[in-house]
Parts: structure tokens; C-alpha cells; sequence
């Protein structure tokens, strides 16, 4: 049924059931859609994370990943306050262009692509900055593939009253985060990732208590996440705006598939085991990876050109030829491509692509 296998940090693969359950309409003010879909997600999103509905709650917003982005620092942060943050790929800078944007007082310590933001990176920040009541960084970098050691930065700032924001945003459901023993505020992701949904919506999951502190703080009316969880706390799941509804109920439908798989463990074993493979195979044919298996994470690998010659869009296409697509590089300085492990993919799916890559004239 596939036109080709995506291999990549999002949108991704997702499964036939995910794809058929948006070939219904649904009413966005009606209580089937509301509390029969809406509301259930908002109480799973809790439930996956293993976190308690009375200290943590959660607020779906229209558009991408980045609209959850900024809709968090753009509300969490006031005026009055200081951000600091922590990058090492294009998402992390991101949020410094958000900041921006909304003027925001804000420090960007911006590491090189293949340097892990750990807890010393963020203790010396913290020394070099006074005054800092915000930190917010990236999870898992998918301009490289890094995995940041969140819990080291977690332990830096615990105690010193900082809000720590976490975008999560290929990692979520992916990988094993444990936001009440890290003390995290604010995390954020997206439907089109590891829960394995298609584009359209992300959410913001976050203490109840920093939530409530957002109220008439954002600078944007689309954006302000306050307001769109109090509607839906009253609605009972109403959306303020246009709901994304298809998008919504094949979320619902990637949440339920989650669940039967395991959970996020059983997940994160399968991308893991997933990317293994990959790594494995890549290695045996001669290519090397960008980043050394200490700070990859699972969710998407970076591979180096294997050769000064090497035309990546020539291999690009004779691999979408064969059913799969792979991506570009994103780094600075160095010319790599990147092929993701998520998604509705196993480890079957990565040893037919290396079967692909061999008979692909790469030499």
C-alpha cells in the first residue's frame, strides 16, 4: 500500500490502521469527537508518561512541532524573566530565533553539532549568566542524531527554582523519560513522531502549577497555550479553533498501537534494535558514522559521504527507486546524509535497505 518506506526524523512511516483511520468526518464540537477521542488522548499522553493527572496536565496546538515550541517559551517566559539556552544542532538555535522574535531576554550557549550538551556544559552557563530563570534545550538532535544527557542538566539545576524546558520532540514516546524524577516543566512534542501519528498538531505536557503561571503571558493569540487548555478543560475537549480532526483521530489510533506494542519501553527496543541493524550494516559495506555510538541516540543516524566524489542525489533517488527514502545531511562541516529508525519500521525493513544500498552503484 506504500508508495515508498520513510526513513526519516518525521513525518514518518506510520501504519495502514493509523492511514485508515482518518477516512471518517468527524463534527468538532460533537461529544464523540470531543470527549470520545480528544479527551481520551489528553488522559493517554499522562498515562504513557506515567505521570499523575492532579500535578501534571497536557494542551494540544495546531501545527508542527515548532508552533509547540514556541507557543511554550512564549508563554512560559515573561518579560521580566531570562532564558537560557542550551544548543548544539539547527532545533536548538531555533528556539534562540523564537526568542528573538519575541524579545525575549535570553543567553544561547551554542555548542558544536557533535558536542553533547551534559551537565558541565550547563553548570559553566549557569556560572557565566547570572540571573537565569529559564533553561530550555533540545532532547534528541536530530540534525545529527545526538541524544543530550537531559538528566545531567536536570541535576545542575534542580533546587535553584530554574524552569526546565525539554523539547522532545523525536524523542517522546520514543525513549524512556522519566519528567517527574528529571523535574521537568515543560515538555514538548509532536503527533508525527515516535507515537507514530501523521502531521498536523504537537502537545505540550507540563506541571499544572507552570501552566496556571502562563495565564495572560502569551504574546499570541493562536499560540497561547493557557487559553487553548482552558478551553478544552471546559469544553471537555474543545478545541478553540479548527480542530486538525483526521489528524487527531489517527493519533488516537498511533496511541492505542503504542499501548499494544508495550509502551514506550517495548519502543524504544525496537528503534534501538533498529538502528543496530542499520549501524551494522552501514559499517560492513564501508560507511562511518558521523557521531561515535557513546552520544548517538536511536532515533536517526548520520552517516559521512564515503568518498569525495560521492553524488548524494543520485543515491537518494536510486534508493526511492527501490521503496525507500533516506535524508539529507544538516550539519555545517561535514557532508553527511541521515537515515531515520522510527516509524512504523522494523528490523526487517533495514536489512532490506541495506540489500537496496549494496546493489546501488555508490562506489
Amino acid at each position: 500500500m506504500r508508495n515508498y518506506l520513510l526513513l526519516t526524523p518525521g513525518p514518518l512511516s506510520t501504519s495502514q490502521t493509523v492511514r485508515e483511520a482518518m477516512l471518517q468526518d468527524w463534527c468538532t464540537w460533537d461529544k464523540d469527537y470531543n470527549g470520545g477521542i480528544v479527551t481520551p488522548i489528553r488522559k493517554g499522553l499522562l498515562a504513557i508518561a506515567g505521570l499523575d493527572e492532579n500535578e501534571y496536565t497536557d494542551v494540544l496546538l495546531q501545527g508542527s512541532g515548532t508552533y509547540c515550541v514556541e507557543a511554550t517559551i512564549g508563554a512560559a517566559v515573561k518579560p521580566t524573566d531570562k532564558l537560557l539556552i542550551l544548543a548544539n544542532g539547527a532545533y536548538g538555535k531555533r528556539m534562540a530565533q523564537i526568542a528573538g522574535y519575541y524579545h525575549i531576554d535570553h543567553v544561547l550557549v551554542s555548542l558544536h553539532e557533535t558536542e553533547l550538551i551534559t551537565g558541565e556544559v550547563a553548570r559553566r552557563a549557569l556560572e557565566e549568566n547570572p540571573g537565569i530563570t529559564h533553561l530550555s534545550m533540545v532532547h534528541s538532535e536530530t540534525t545529527t542524531g545526538l541524544l543530550n544527557p537531559i538528566e545531567e542538566v536536570a541535576e545542575v539545576i534542580r533546587g535553584k527554582g530554574i524552569t526546565f524546558i525539554v523539547d522532545a520532540m523525536s524523542s517522546f514516546g520514543g525513549v524512556p523519560i522519566d519528567m517527574k524524577k528529571l523535574d521537568i516543566d515543560f515538555l514538548v512534542s509532536s503527533a508525527n513522531k515516535c507515537i507514530q501519528g501523521v502531521p498536523g498538531f504537537g502537545f505540550i505536557i507540563a506541571k499544572r502549577e507552570k501552566l496556571m503561571a502562563c495565564k495572560g503571558v502569551a504574546r499570541s493569540l493562536s499560540l497561547d497555550i493557557y487559553d487553548q487548555w482552558e478551553t478544552m478543560e471546559k469544553g471537555g475537549g474543545k478545541w478553540r479553533f479548527t480542530s486538525p480532526t483526521h489528524v487527531v483521530r489517527a493519533f488516537y489510533q498511533a496511541m492505542k498501537e503504542l499501548n499494544e506494542e508495550g509502551g514506550i519501553a517495548a519502543r524504544y527496543e525496537r528503534y534501538k534494535k533498529n538502528h543496530r541493524t542499520l549501524v551494522d550494516g552501514m559499517r560492513a559495506q564501508g560507511f562511518k558514522t558521523l557521531l561515535p555510538d557513546a552520544s548517538q541516540g536511536p532515533i536517526i543516524t548520520s552517516f559521512l559521504y564515503p568518498h569525495a566524489g560521492f553524488d548524494f542525489n543520485a543515491f537518494y533517488a536510486a534508493l526511492k527507486q527501490k521503496g525507500f527514502v533516506i535524508y539529507p545531511g544538516k550539519i555545517s562541516d561535514a557532508d553527511t546524509f541521515r537515515i531515520g529508525n522510527i516509524g512504523d519500521v522494523f528490523p526487517e525493513d533495514m536489512e532490506k535497505l541495506l540489500e537496496a544500498i549494496r546493489d546501488t552503484d555508490y562506489k
